[in-house]
């Protein structure tokens, strides 16, 4: 792909959308920045743009000229500015879609409703354990075009991928692609929860013989999925029997590959909690296999890895009461799997900005695991039009006020689950200032 010269525009001034810059600068593009933010708050992010780079207001008259179009992945594709370059023939690629044209790795591309940090975090410290150089990014922190502008000297690529940037893929082609399970979320950005699943999928569209895909076995979409693929395909499963692939028997996890060879690992080797991580070991387990992992270090490194910040986080006890930070649940299907990890009676927080989640499928598992459910944020009233009532219900503004309400409700041994089911964006920057600030909550509680 030849880049100079090309009037390329790119939306949105984050992370990603500045490593992107760097990038097509460097490959001589003619570049022009937007942001939905005014420019005047973002200084700090226009002072670090290099030489020659135009920004322009947020608008579809920006697109006079410009012969391609890069989205950060927050920007929704019913943009009026990517709508307005649908309907001008403008091509529109997202940061690992650019980023793909100029790799020179083998990638293990990782994606799923729920548990792709975890997974992409695991496969990232197993390889590193058996000795490969790893570049760990993509969704997860490093964008992937960050990588492609330097030496490229890793063994392996491993990439957390969402929606948002597998939506404006067309020739991204990972060597390995996981995908953990699907789940209702991102309504408000895809449209739909088919236009959500679809753009997940296209992880597999490109793949050939030579690679490979894994599925979830216990999904029946993966079944169907699975019909339209051409890579060599595994499955995983926590509930039944797989020819092909990976799934449990008794205390031990059994692996099954193409070649019929049969390896066991051991169930208790894995100390993060939940079965839902029960899966996403067993996914990280089929891909470093297929990269040539000794089984010794696999298991070694998997009974090491204490997980990752915000996901299930034990975040102290007080008076007998138990805290857990799952700030990083955003979803109802995570919500589903941080309930289903407790035995214990749960004083659950849910709140935050809505995404459109269909959150009445929650009621049957609330019933049965949550004692007292606590509300905050502004889904607050619609999450208590749905829901509230189910148990015994209360709404607060903040989380600081639902936190210390929860506190106040519960007694010893009891749960209390921060797993909010919502983005984080109406009072917190992200999902890990909210966990955070849930935690610092904690210490000064009384």
């Amino acid at each position: 792909m030849n880049l100079s010269g090309l009037n390329i525009l790119v939306i949105g001034l984050g992370k990603t959308g500045l490593a992107t810059v760097r990038f097509l600068a460097g490959k001589g593009a003619k570049i022009a920045v937007t942001d939905q933010k005014p420019l005047t708050a973002l200084t700090e992010a226009i002072n670090h743009l290099p030489e020659k780079v135009q920004t322009a207001p947020y608008e579809p008259s920006i697109l006079a000229g410009m012969e391609m179009i890069i989205p950060s992945p927050g920007v929704a594709p019913s943009n009026i500015i990517l709508s307005e370059a649908l309907e001008r023939n403008i091509p529109i690629l997202s940061e690992i879609e650019l980023a793909y044209h100029f790799l020179k790795t083998p990638m293990i591309a990782v994606t799923g409703t729920n548990g792709k940090t975890t997974t992409t975090t695991l496969i990232g410290e197993i390889l590193s354990h058996s000795g490969h150089k790893v570049f760990v990014g993509g969704n997860i922190g490093n964008p992937l075009i960050g990588y492609v502008d330097g030496a490229q000297d890793a063994d392996w690529v491993v990439a957390e991928v969402s929606s948002f940037q597998l939506h404006w893929t067309q020739q991204f082609r990972p060597h390995i692609a996981v995908l953990l399970n699907t789940t209702c979320d991102h309504v408000d950005y895809h449209g739909s929860f088919e236009a959500y699943r679809q753009a997940k999928e296209k992880v597999f569209k490109n793949q050939t013989t030579n690679d490979l895909a894994i599925l979830n076995g216990d999904e029946s979409s993966s079944l169907i999925l699975s019909e339209r693929i051409k890579a060599e395909t595994l499955f995983f499963s926590s509930a039944h029997e797989i020819s092909k692939g990976m799934f449990i028997d008794h205390d031990e996890l059994i692996y099954i590959s193409h070649d019929n060879d049969r390896e066991k690992y051991p169930l208790d080797m894995i100390k993060i909690p939940g079965m839902h991580n029960v899966e996403n070991v067993m996914a990280a387990i089929m891909a470093c296999r297929k990269c040539g992992c000794p089984s010794d270090r696999i298991i070694h490194t998997i009974g090491q890895f204490k997980g990752i910040s915000h996901r299930i986080e034990f975040a102290g006890e007080k008076n007998g009461v138990a805290f857990y930070d799952d700030s990083k649940g955003t979803n109802v299907g995570a919500v589903v799997k941080a309930l289903e990890t407790f035995s214990k009676p749960i004083i659950l927080l849910m709140g935050g900005r809505d995404k459109e989640g269909d959150f009445e499928t929650l009621s049957p598992l609330i019933k049965q695991k949550v004692k007292e459910l606590v509300l905050f944020g502004e889904a607050r009233t619609r999450v208590n039009s749905l829901i509230g009532g189910t148990v015994k219900t209360s709404c607060f503004a903040t989380l600081k006020e639902a936190t210390e309400a929860a506190y106040r409700r519960s007694s010893p041994g009891d749960v209390v689950l921060l797993s909010p089911g919502c983005a984080s964006f109406d009072e917190f920057t992200d999902y890990k200032a909210r966990g955070n600030f849930f935690k610092d909550t904690l210490r000064h509680i009384s």
